[in-house]
């Protein structure tokens, strides 16, 4: 497996989800992953090239390092580890320079510091509000920004939270029972907050499985439940012109991208 290193001075983050948008491009190639954060000093710059070269060593094949690291002698001294450099920022910096007349100011950790305080306040505060509104725990609706709807286990809570945390959103979820299915009409307490629901989907046989997970050979877990919730879960999207997304094969960060879109929620990331 090739040894892939994501290296900074910072929490590591941009560089591991840029480095992996790139290494999903090459199919049939064994990756193995690793993020070394915090390499803010010469000795860290010097030890993490340490363990790279010796990685390489160890499996016969050069490492590749997704850099963001901002100062140029720790740059310099990972580069010693002789593995393959691909710097994030190095092909931007000259043509924003250009454009914009200024030189950069090289700075640690502004990335993901908390540099606005009132967008950190935001972040915490919606993260609370989707875990006190978490699978209708809480069903005033009357604040939230989005309503995820969808059978339990369908992937509700974790798009929520990543909402929550990278946008400030408050999304609320609420779990479709077997009582509600039943009914074939929106459950009353969600009439009002139409405009603001969201479907989830799963297909069933991925959803026997997270199930047997959480709880083994129980009825709740089986597939014929599974299929028949499923259905009726869609069946009720479709007569409600509730848009929905099935989550079988999309990720929690594609997910949350495409209800913001569905529902003209803009908002930047932090």
């Amino acid at each position: 497996m090739r040894p892939v290193f994501y290296v900074s001075d910072g929490t590591g983050i941009t560089a591991e989800t840029i480095g992996h948008s790139l290494l999903t491009q090459f199919e049939g190639v064994e990756f193995d992953t690793r993020r070394i954060p915090f390499v803010d000093s010469l000795d860290k710059a010097r030890a993490a090239a340490r363990t790279i070269r010796e990685a390489g060593e160890r499996v016969g094949k050069q490492p590749i390092i997704v850099n963001t690291v901002v100062d140029s002698q720790l740059i310099e001294a990972l580069a010693e580890s002789g593995a393959l450099m691909l710097d994030v920022f190095t092909p931007f910096i000259q043509p924003l320079e250009k454009i914009l007349g200024v030189k950069r100011q090289p700075r640690v950790g502004h990335a993901h510091g908390m540099v606005d305080f009132a967008a950190y306040e935001r972040r915490i505060d919606a993260t609370n509000y989707a875990l006190s509104h978490d699978d209708g725990i809480d069903v005033h609706y009357d604040d939230a920004d989005l309503i995820l709807v969808g059978v339990s286990r369908s992937g509700k809570t974790p798009t929520c939270l990543y909402m929550a945390l990278h946008y400030g959103v408050r999304a609320a979820n609420y779990p479709l029972t077997p009582d509600d299915l039943e009914e074939s009409e929106l459950p009353k307490r969600l009439r009002p907050h139409r405009k603001k629901l969201f479907g989830l989907t799963i297909d069933p046989v991925r959803l026997q499985q997270i199930r047997q997970e959480r709880k083994p050979d129980s009825r709740y877990a089986t597939l014929e439940q599974c299929r028949r919730e499923v259905a009726a879960a869609e069946r009720l999207f479709r007569q409600e012109g509730i848009p929905a997304l099935s989550t079988t094969h999309t990720s929690i960060e594609e997910i949350a991208s495409k209800v913001l879109a569905s529902l003209g929620i803009h908002r930047h990331m932090f």
